[in-house]
């Protein structure tokens, strides 16, 4: 008997049912890890969540970022014409902005069918209007004219075409200084003859379009060609640059070059106003070392020995001046006209003149009659030397200040200024005006040095030390800058800052600048003769200002509260750069090497000298 065997049936899965439990599978994995990473990422800080606002309004026509506010002001038409750098005063003002430009190219094809439509138009109604007997149409005329010379541009591919879009957004702290600001800013294209437009229920896409993303999405252009469109790059300062000169500095709100020569100018002089660690040597030192290059000669008074560094890198005469020094500079000196028509007699009056300048410095107040005594010795002194209106002054040998102690102690009621000169002939100070002068000017630049001489002596030491340099100057007419640093020792002597004000008057004759440079703005501008050497200044560098003298300068450099906010607030070699009637805010730069060159950082130097003893040390176990 057969046993029965039951047979068990296995459904066989399909392929397609297999896909699909897959997929799910995946799915739900997929799933999950979408969930850890979303958990994940709430915990993370990306860039996003470090440079979004805190808050974003949308008003109809402006937004609020935090407590910020902005508004998109649109280009709607320009007039017929627009000139070069036309988009600068917008650039130039003194507040918060954001300038995009689209340029939207056009195939030449499609204008020069279009064009050629609208010259058949203009043309038909000229004609017509002359059938008609009426009056010709200069409108109409000039615009056959300007498409016609359009059409030859376009067809010589000599001009491209355009439609070009122009948008600024202005950030403001208030609505109402939005407010005040847009109109400020729509006057100013209104007197370009350039129409403007607020948006209006578009303030995002506004916002959006002045971003760094390239996205226009106002979509407002205007028809334009090559040249025009070229006139609206921003990044220009035609005001502050020449084709000559030297590079001061970049301009702070257009980042272009502020190049400029300082001898194309009425005068050539300088001014230099910051508070102490602003910047202002270095920024002189820039100026002296990129001058050097350009072959102008460079004269310096440095009172601490801030310039040695430079002098010793560029092979300059660096002459310390001290009652132990062997360097000396004779007050007596006279100048060797060569070239013009001065008369010996008016060199030596003027040398009187001068003398007397440097002896009230040095006894302080003279009454009425020590005055005429001490002129009449200073005659005696010259005369005594046989220097007279006859004489040849290139073969004439100078008196010093023994000479004239000799000649007072002759002169009856001369007694007490005798013994006032005796300090410096034989006394305390003797090392440095009784001696004929041991310094040479025959170096493109000379330094001459101070530091070491007590505050008594500086200021009629700096006196004695341009009066020589003046001479110097007028014997021969080359190209020069005078640097005179810590002017305000001048100041607070009348007849120092008197000689100092006929110095920058008369300079410019002889080809020379003069950039006085000062810390102590107040005891300077208090000054009359002060204020006249700012006025008699084409070039004026202001750096950061401390609050005590900010507003006096104001005062005297009329500038608008923003740049006093600007001086204020300003950064290391950062301030507001004069010339003539323009400025511009400035900010000094200087490459690797010309920063090593000039530095004043005293870390800086130490690191400098570090470095140099570390390659001396390693040159000689080389050998």
């Amino acid at each position: 008997m057969t046993a029965f065997k039951p047979t068990i049936s296995l459904k066989k899965e399909s392929k397609k049912e297999k896909v699909s439990k897959i997929k799910k599978r995946d799915v739900k994995d997929e799933l999950i890890t979408l969930e850890e990473e979303r958990v994940y990422r709430e915990g993370t800080v990306t860039i996003k969540d470090l440079i979004a606002p805190s808050s974003f309004k949308v008003d109809p026509n402006f937004i609020q970022l935090s407590d910020i506010f902005l508004r998109t002001i649109f280009v709607v038409s320009y007039p017929r014409f627009i000139s070069v750098g036309w988009s600068a005063p917008i650039l130039n003002l003194n507040v918060s902005m954001d300038i995009s430009m689209f340029f939207y190219p056009v195939q030449s094809s499609i204008i020069l069918k279009q064009l050629k439509k609208k010259v058949g138009t203009i043309e038909a109604q000229i004609t017509a209007d002359t059938e008609k007997g009426a009056p010709r149409d200069p409108v109409r005329e000039t615009a056959l004219r300007d498409i016609e010379q359009l059409r030859d541009s376009l067809t010589q591919g000599t001009e491209h075409f355009f439609q070009f879009a122009f948008y600024v957004t202005i950030y403001a702290k208030s609505v109402e200084d939005l407010d005040r600001i847009t109109d400020e800013v729509q006057n100013i294209f209104g007197g370009k003859l350039i129409n403007t437009k607020k948006v209006l229920f578009q303030a995002e896409q506004g916002f959006n379009s002045t971003l760094p993303l390239a996205i226009d999405e106002i979509s407002v252009a205007f028809n334009m060609n090559s040249s025009p469109i070229a006139s609206s790059f921003p990044f220009i300062s035609s005001e502050l640059s020449s084709d000559n000169g030297i590079l001061y500095g970049i301009n702070r709100h257009n980042n272009s070059l502020i190049l400029f020569d300082r001898f194309s100018l009425q005068n050539a002089n300088m001014v230099v106003f910051a508070t102490s660690g602003a910047g202002k040597s270095y920024a002189v030192k820039l100026e002296i070392l990129r001058s050097l290059m350009m072959g102008t000669d460079v004269i310096i008074i440095d009172p601490e020995m801030e310039y040695r560094q430079m002098s010793d890198a560029v092979g300059g005469s660096y002459i310390n001046i001290s009652l132990a020094s062997e360097s000396k500079v004779n007050p007596f000196d006279l100048p060797r006209p060569v070239g013009y028509d001065v008369s010996t007699e008016d060199i030596i009056r003027s040398a009187v003149i001068t003398l007397k300048g440097l002896v009230r410095i040095m006894f302080g107040n003279m009454t009425t009659e020590e005055d005429s005594i001490m002129d009449r010795a200073l005659l005696e002194t010259f005369a005594k030397k046989d220097i007279s209106s006859s004489s040849d002054l290139a073969t004439i040998e100078p008196p010093i200040m023994q000479d004239l102690l000799d000649v007072l102690e002759g002169m009856e009621g001369a007694g007490n200024l005798a013994v006032l000169l005796h300090k410096y002939t034989d006394g305390t100070f003797s090392g440095l005006f009784n001696s004929p002068t041991t310094v040479q000017m025959n170096n493109q630049l000379v330094i001459f040095s101070v530091r070491d001489l007590e505050d008594e002596l500086r200021p009629m030491a700096i006196y004695t030390l341009v009066n020589y340099i003046w001479n110097v100057v007028r014997s021969e007419r080359k190209k020069r800058i005078l640097v005179i640093d810590e002017a305000w020792w001048l100041m607070t002597h009348e007849d120092s800052a008197k000689f100092i004000y006929a110095l920058v008057k008369r300079c410019r004759k002889y080809y020379l600048g003069v950039t006085t440079i000062t810390q102590d703005v107040n005891d300077f501008l208090r000054s009359p003769y002060g204020q006249s050497i700012v006025t008699n200044s084409a070039l004026q560098l202001l750096l950061r200002q401390s609050p005590a003298s900010i507003d006096m300068i104001q005062k005297v450099f009329m500038l608008t509260e923003g740049e006093k906010f600007l001086l204020l607030e300003s950064a290391l070699g950062e301030g507001i750069f004069f010339a003539g009637l323009k400025h511009a805010a400035i900010r000094v730069v200087a490459s690797y090497t010309e920063d090593q060159l000039i530095t004043s950082d005293p870390k800086q130097l130490l690191d400098i000298e570090k470095a140099k003893k570390q390659f001396e040390k390693e040159a000689a176990e080389q050998k």
